[in-house]
């Protein structure tokens, strides 16, 4: 800019003369102006000069003969600066910011388009206007335009600010795995033992070496290297890092052990019977990372949305830019408008860009996924494992749970409390028939009738029972097998009935009495007639019935749906408080029944833990698996209660629920920031306050709208269960 030139009269022997310089780069502080009017009174012919530090302006009269510097003209209008800028900026646009350009490609190539497309489309408008302005100011004397190299290298500076900060951030939502793959011990002690099962001698070796069968030394305060059970020794084993159960596990001879989980106190010898891959924390690992993969149906939604979105936002942009660009056009708004280093082309260009920039989609593309992440990783660690979006969607609307009786409401270890012979028999002989035939079945009620067989044998330890043959169990039923030549039907009164075998007035006045008492009676035929009366009992577990108390104040309807009779199928309903309930329901009735609410409006969720339960389970909007379960019931449910616990059904559907509640709440946030911050970057404001959001900011608020979103989903990590189950007692538990 050439210096505007008077002439004044002086002391000197000629006239002097008067400019008017810009001054770019001081401060408000007068320090600053006296420092710029002493450098300009040091040059030679200077005679004065003044300083006007509120509008950039310094005045000088010099004398011409003394000053020809003052007299040259402008060659053009580049600057040091500009040059500076270009050199800067250009790394950053093509080289550090380089995987935007590879990211929409990409994304163009298969017809999609995404956040990178924006991002290549906002920087390279704001950087080749630049270099348009630099090349115009290098070839003109009076081009006054300005370059927006910063803009686009701030944009890329804080969008890559704002990814690394959302991969640290994403990163914690994943620290369930790797808690759980930490679990796994690096090395063990492998036992070599004699004929007679003494140890001969032991080695250190890598913990993926241990094969099935193989015999692992575990010491005090060594994580348990593999699954299996336990030869020799007892000790209190640390299961929480598993199932979340706090309290140590008493384990002796016999005990299954879980690989990953802390020997406390005696030295273990343990068989192993699953390693590598086949473990339960292996399983655990892959259902939880299965899980987080896996979509909510929520997230279609914002598939949908996000495949409109980043063409919509381009639209929107140069829309906004060529409205702004018309309106400085035909002199729409007052100059006044224009900041004094722009034009109004330049001013519309602006806003463009910020509404290209400032849009964020991948918001919206991270509202669930992290959410989901970071839920079913809080469930893993408290023994609640979610098998992903499905099913934490599912039970966040549940408002009807059917609950199994045996294993589910009941402790699920059931103990022969009465027998009553109706035959002529040694009772020896009696057990030593029903235990060969149960011993093949894997329900509960067989289980406790073998375990309370092995009283009448010699060899507790390893009993040895006849061959079963022609072995058929009747799910729902019972069982019945060919024993020494003996038809043995073992069972309720329907397999009785089905098998055309009388029941006496005696043996049904027998039922009634243990039914009456909670108990469930089971028939025994021998050569089709009944020959005794089994009566078990299976206590409650501690706090179900306030279980059942919490879930109904949680407006969630609770219902017992059992294959045991209406006798001990009502007393048990009567002692949590369920009031609706279903008994002598086969398999396939349960699942009938679940289909049955379902048609009536309800979300109904399934808990059970045998494989009577199985398709049930999986009829269900919802199926939990109590963790101590059949592996087919733990297979078919969508949610795995590892700690058998009733109370973990309340915090399966409170996990859920709070989940589905932070993803609505992402939502809202990243759908709100785009309603929001579009028009503001549009220039919506602007006429009215004057407020106008710079590009470089309009992308820091994107970046940060990613960020903000994770960092709510990471609150979840804080998740603590409900109030109500910190006031629910827990009497009479004892883990053996």
């Amino acid at each position: 800019m050439s210096p505007k030139e008077t002439k004044v009269e002086t002391g000197w022997s000629s006239e002097a003369k008067a400019a008017v310089f810009s001054v770019i780069g001081m401060t408000c502080s007068p320090a600053c102006a006296g420092s710029v009017e002493k450098a300009i009174m040091r040059l030679p012919g200077i005679r004065e000069a003044a300083v006007d530090v509120l509008n950039n302006r310094a005045q000088v009269l010099y004398h011409p003969s003394f000053v020809n510097v003052l007299d040259t003209k402008v060659i053009n209008m580049l600057t040091v600066g500009m040059v500076v800028r270009w050199e800067l900026s250009t790394p950053v646009q093509f080289i550090i910011g380089r995987r935007f350009y590879f990211g929409s490609y990409k994304a163009l190539r298969h017809g999609s388009a995404n956040m990178d497309v924006l991002i290549v489309l906002g920087t390279n408008a704001a950087y080749f206007y630049s270099v348009y302005s630099l090349l115009r100011a290098a070839y003109s004397k009076d081009f006054e335009g300005t370059d927006f190299f910063e803009t686009s290298t701030m944009l890329i500076s804080f969008i890559l600010l704002g990814k690394y900060l959302e991969v640290l951030a994403k990163g914690k939502t994943s620290e369930a795995i790797a808690k759980l793959l930490e679990l796994t011990p690096e090395t063990a002690i492998l036992l070599t033992l004699d004929g007679e099962g003494n140890e001969v001698s032991e080695q250190e070796i890598d913990g993926r070496l241990i094969q099935k069968n193989d015999v692992i030394k575990i010491i005090p305060g060594a994580k348990v290297a593999t699954d299996g059970y336990v030869l020799r020794g007892e000790s209190h084993v640390n299961e929480s890092m598993i199932t979340g159960e706090s309290r140590p596990v008493a384990k002796r001879k016999g005990d299954t052990v879980i690989g990953g989980t802390v020997n406390e106190n005696g030295v273990l010898h343990i068989k192993a019977t699953r390693v590598g891959s086949d473990t339960a924390l292996s399983q655990i690992v892959r259902l939880v990372e299965s899980a987080q993969m896996a979509k909510a149906p929520i997230q279609k939604y914002a598939d949908r949305i996000s495949k409109y979105f980043v063409p919509l936002v381009i639209i929107l942009s140069l829309s906004t830019w060529f409205a702004w660009f018309l309106a400085g056009k035909f002199h729409a708004y007052p100059k006044s408008w224009i900041p004094s280093s722009m034009s109004s082309f330049e001013l519309a260009l602006q806003f463009g860009i910020s509404v290209m920039v400032i849009a964020c989609p991948c918001a919206l593309g991270l509202a669930t996924p992290t959410a989901v992440m970071v839920g079913t990783g809080v469930g893993a660690s408290q023994g609640v494992l979610i098998k992903g979006g499905q099913a934490l969607e599912s039970a966040h609307k549940a408002n009807c749970i059917m609950f199994d009786k045996t294993g589910t409401l009941t402790v699920g270890k059931p103990v022969v409390v009465n027998t009553q012979l109706l035959k002529k028999m040694e009772l020896q002989e009696f057990y030593v028939l029903i235990a060969a035939t149960e011993v093949n079945s894997e329900h509960p009620l067989a289980k406790a009738i073998v375990e309370y067989a092995k009283n009448f044998v010699e060899d507790k330890e390893n009993p040895s029972w006849p061959e079963a043959r022609a072995f058929i169990s009747i799910t729902g039923h019972g069982v019945k097998a060919s024993i020494q030549n003996r038809e043995i039907i073992v069972g309720n009164k329907s397999l009785m009935f089905n098998q055309n075998v009388e029941i006496p007035l005696d043996a049904k006045d027998i039922l009634a009495k243990a039914e009456g008492m909670a108990q469930t009676g089971i028939l025994v035929a021998i050569d089709r007639e009944v020959a005794g009366v089994l009566a078990i009992s299976d206590p409650l577990k501690p706090g179900a019935r306030e279980v059942i108390s919490i879930l109904k104040s949680m407006k969630i309807r609770s219902i017992m749906v059992t294959g045991d009779n209406w006798g001990t199928a009502n007393s048990v309903a009567g002692e949590v408080g369920i009031e609706t309930v279903i008994a002598e329901a086969k398999p396939e009735d349960k699942a009938e029944k679940v289909r049955d609410f379902q048609a009536s409006g309800y979300i109904v969720a399934m808990v059970g833990d045998g494989m009577n339960d199985s398709p049930a389970l999986a009829a269900a909007n919802v199926g939990m698996a109590i963790g101590a379960g059949t592996d087919i019931a733990i297979e078919a449910a969508d949610i795995v209660l590892m700690r058998n616990n009733l109370e973990d059904v309340i915090s399966a559907i409170d996990i859920s629920r709070k989940t589905f509640s932070r993803i609505l709440l992402n939502y809202i946030w990243a759908l709100g920031f785009n309603i929001l911050g579009i028009p503001i970057a549009a220039g919506f404001l602007f006429p009215f306050t004057g407020f106008r959001l710079p590009p470089w900011i309009a992308g820091a608020a994107m970046a940060a709208s990613s960020v903000s979103v994770v960092c709510s989903s990471l609150l979840l990590k804080y998740y603590k269960g409900p109030r109500k189950l910190d006031n629910l007692e827990i009497h009479g538990i004892t883990i053996e």
